[in-house]
């Protein structure tokens, strides 16, 4: 039995949690051939080991041609929609271009869960049907990479189950293409409703820790919340480095627990 215990006291992101997981051992060239099974280009990974306060850990990066942009979601406006935002990708296509993609059935339905997770967060933040959520093409396909590959990650890795701490998210607000967002951001403030994922807001990070594909990460993987498992063996502590300027150690720390049964 082989548990993951993710320590978020400075938030999670899809790039935190895979960067944790090669610092873990994930195989690098493993994760990209299982990648290549997705039909999508235009991307490339990149990993590097290196130390942030003294202590080493490992930052995970998809590069996509044009940069990147922050959450899935173009509003609609039908006349200028397609020609200033290049191809957009509905929920439907993605879900579809998972499913016909040749990854493991576990793969497919865990990336296929958390990617209506988010749809369905950024459907009710900016009220329009599921149907018409759709992502523009640089933040689909970092996401799609970022969500698939931590699916991938969890099976290569052989991980049984996910536990996690209480998370940490920022406050104040981030700029993005649309204007100012505050923090928690809207996606993410939406995928709490209903669940008891225990989130301590830090008033001195003035950004966001927890992006949308780490909440949809953790809501629909974690199984529960609370302190390191007492009843299991430490094998192995990974970190993997978030990209903002939070301040502070800015990282996810991963450990790798192992129950003799």
């Amino acid at each position: 039995m082989r548990t993951l215990y993710l320590d978020a006291f400075s938030g999670i992101s899809g790039d935190m949690f895979l960067g944790a997981l090669l610092d873990l051992g994930l195989d690098f060239e493993a994760l990209k051939t299982e990648l290549a099974k997705l039909p999508v280009t235009g991307y490339t990974l990149t990993h590097a080991r290196l130390a942030k306060s003294s202590i080493y850990g490992t930052s995970f990066d998809v590069q996509v041609a044009g940069g990147k942009d922050h959450g899935f979601v173009e509003h609609h406006h039908p006349a200028a929609d397609h020609h200033h935002h290049g191809a957009a990708r509905h929920l439907s296509d993605i879900l579809a271009l998972i499913d016909n993609s040749a990854l493991s059935t576990t793969v497919k339905k865990r990336a296929q869960a958390i990617f209506t997770e988010i749809a369905q967060a950024e459907a009710t933040v900016h009220q329009m049907p599921l149907a018409e959520v759709h992502f523009h093409e640089v933040g689909a396909l970092d996401s799609i990479v970022d969500i698939v590959g931590c699916c991938v990650a969890l099976e290569l890795m052989k991980i049984d189950q996910l536990i996690a701490s209480p998370l940490s998210d920022g406050s104040g607000f981030i700029q993005v293409a649309h204007g100012q967002m505050p923090v928690p951001v809207p996606a993410v403030m939406q995928m709490r409703v209903g669940t008891q994922i225990p989130i301590h807001q830090r008033l001195d990070v003035q950004t966001e820790l927890i992006t949308p594909t780490g909440m949809g990460l953790v809501k629909t993987l974690v199984h529960e919340f609370g302190p390191l498992p007492a009843d299991q063996t430490p094998l192995k502590v990974g970190y993997g480095f978030g990209q903002r300027d939070t301040g502070g150690f800015n990282a996810l720390r991963a450990v790798l627990f192992e129950k003799k049964n």
